[in-house]
């Protein structure tokens, strides 16, 4: 059966990053479709101040809107308080029931705080991993991955998608500046951006 992706964040904004590594994902695990679900209120980044979510929500909206397999959930957006991935793959299954395969697409930079989130173990019985590199970060102990939670090796897919040096960092900061963010997020993003006067303060 063809299985569902997750690709969760704060895509502040979202960018080709993005974008590509759900395609990838898409490719790679033979998926039905990739929802793209941005982060509500996410706990690991509650110091840091997020663009306000409905923007964040658009901003996705846009992005995918010219591909019939990637889709937007509002799962964490609409939901008050923290998010936290455990509470939003519960309700997930509740809805899908336990014979679609989910697949949670992170970052391996996630992958090495996953210790932190909540309910770790809970997690891995919702889900698959998918895991994506991201450029500059260590090689991935797959060994101790999989010794440490006990995991089946099937269990975690390793994506091998291109190394893309683009951050949301980077482009609130160029945005910020006036400066170009063209070919770095998709057109009708960059337009929102502009429009709504995003990043300037």
């Amino acid at each position: 059966m063809p299985g569902i992706g997750i690709l969760g964040g704060t895509f502040d904004p979202v960018h080709l990053g993005h974008l590509i590594v759900g395609e990838t994902a898409r490719e790679s695990l033979n998926l039905e479709k990739v929802l793209f679900m941005p982060a509500g209120q996410p706990w690991l980044k509650a110091d840091r101040a997020l663009a306000p979510a409905q923007h964040r929500l658009r901003m996705v909206e846009l992005a995918v809107e010219d591909n019939p397999c990637f889709q937007v959930s509002r799962h964490e957006v609409d939901r008050p308080g923290p998010t936290y991935t455990v509470d939003t793959l519960e309700a997930m299954r509740a809805e899908l029931g336990q014979d679609v395969p989910l697949h949670f697409i992170m970052g391996q930079d996630a992958l090495g705080e996953f210790h932190r989130w909540k309910a770790p173990e809970r997690i891995l019985d919702l889900c698959r991993l998918a895991v994506y590199p991201r450029p500059g970060g260590a090689a991935l102990e797959w060994r101790e991955i999989f010794t440490r939670w006990s995991l089946p090796e099937w269990q975690v897919t390793l994506l091998r998608a291109p190394l893309m040096g683009i951050s949301g960092t980077d482009i609130r900061c160029r945005a910020a500046e006036g400066r170009s963010i063209r070919y770095l997020v998709p057109d009708a993003v960059r337009d929102y951006i502009q429009k709504q006067g995003l990043y300037l303060s």
